[in-house]
């Protein structure tokens, strides 16, 4: 089967690394930004579009400003809800079946909103996207599989007052070390994911930490993660992005991370600084042995990883070429879709043209992204569900083909 962007658009996907403060639609910024009296660097889609969210970006820290906009267009009820629902209508277009969205509520907390009011405006958007695409005469047939979702909470490695809620909590400590203050915020906020999840039934299906790895320790955060553990929730972690194995290894035996976000420089001797590791290359074999061994999956984004290491320089020279031969479980995810002005089936365009995937290791990656997704429901109910997205692949690939793709997934 030649694989055509028109069978990949249609085809159902996932987006498993993918932030809501960095996918809000472009005009409903600029909406927002008029009517809350944010200033923003130009109030039209074209100038935004060449001011702040750009083709190419001069570094991570050159990325990372765009969120300062974007979070100050997300500090009501109304506009988080407005902008999920918006997020769950985008995906769907894109064929994207399943979504985890992930976002820090500690950025949204604060004039007038709690933990619970944040979380609580996400899930309603998003499910008001899935009761009206789950309607669908196709759908509630059963001859294609429904759009679900679950949100994932991101706590930061670090953070400044950048928040209403973050800027109190550094003044209610001002004798405490900053990792400490940091780490408390961590635990604070899984405890209220855990709550929420168990009394008021939000789907919170993962616990994240984002930020600087550099300087920011993910052990910092272990306390955070144990809870989460020992709570059946289960664990991502950004690391590999912008720090070397290292960071990936240490988010994988501290915080019991089951996928990791980027990993990009999971096969990069040259990154690793600890004294102690006396063989680096033996060090990354062994890692990338274990992590293929336990199928931790590898959440990859290939834009943003090419915006914010331009050292990159073309998609076909990201590490994604290593995770490939090393026949790693990893899912192309879109991180940011506003911020890298990409889309799930772009993501996967890419890498299909960049690494000469064939239809089977095609099936194989996008069947990954739902076995290894964080389901809010019941195991029982996730076999179904990714048996019908297989079901659903294989009929389009069918079309394409006259016989189908009908290699079995990994």
């Amino acid at each position: 089967m030649m694989i055509s962007r028109e069978f990949i658009a249609r085809a159902p996907k996932s987006d498993l690394h993918v932030h809501l403060d960095g996918s809000i639609r472009i005009p409903t910024l600029i909406e927002i930004a008029q009517a809350e009296k944010i200033e923003l660097p130009s109030y039209t889609v074209e100038g935004l579009n060449e001011l702040l969210f750009k083709d190419h970006y001069a570094s991570l820290g050159e990325y990372l400003t765009c969120f300062g906009y974007t979070c100050q267009a997300l500090q009501t009820p109304e506009n988080l809800e407005r902008v999920a629902y918006e997020f769950g209508l985008d995906n769907q277009a894109d064929g994207v079946r399943y979504v985890e969205v992930r976002f820090a509520p500690q950025l949204h907390m604060g004039g007038g909103m709690d933990l619970l009011m944040v979380l609580d405006s996400v899930r309603k958007g998003l499910d008001r996207a899935r009761r009206e695409f789950n309607s669908r005469p196709e759908v509630a047939a059963g001859r294609e599989p429904g759009f679900n979702y679950g949100i994932i909470a991101c706590a930061m490695r670090m953070f400044g007052p950048f928040s209403p809620y973050y800027k109190e909590f550094l003044q209610a400590h001002p004798f405490s070390k900053p990792e400490r203050i940091f780490a408390l915020a961590s635990y604070e906020l899984v405890q209220g994911v855990v709550r929420y999840r168990n009394e008021k039934g939000i789907p919170v299906v993962a616990f994240d930490l984002a930020g600087q790895e550099d300087g920011y320790p993910a052990h910092d955060h272990w306390k955070a993660y144990q809870y989460a553990h020992k709570n059946f929730l289960h664990k991502t972690v950004h690391a590999g992005e912008a720090y070397g194995p290292e960071s990936i290894f240490e988010a994988i035996t501290d915080l019991y991370a089951e996928r990791i976000g980027h990993g990009y420089y999971l096969f990069d001797a040259g990154k690793i600084s600890n004294p102690e590791i006396a063989d680096p290359e033996g060090y990354v074999r062994d890692l990338a042995h274990y992590i293929a061994d336990r199928r931790i999956t590898i959440e990859v984004c290939l834009t943003s990883n090419l915006q914010t290491n331009p050292e990159i320089g073309e998609v076909g020279n990201h590490q994604f070429k290593n995770m490939h031969r090393a026949r790693l479980s990893a899912t192309f995810c879109t991180d940011n879709r506003t911020v890298s002005k990409t889309t799930a089936t772009k993501e996967v365009s890419l890498a299909v043209r960049a690494f000469s995937i064939s239809p089977k290791e095609l099936k194989d990656y996008i069947i990954y992204g739902f076995k290894r997704c964080f389901f809010p429901g019941t195991y029982r109910e996730k076999r179904a569900y990714v048996r019908s997205v297989i079901d659903y692949y294989d009929r389009l690939a069918a079309e394409c083909t006259g016989e189908g793709e009908r290699g079995k997934s990994r």
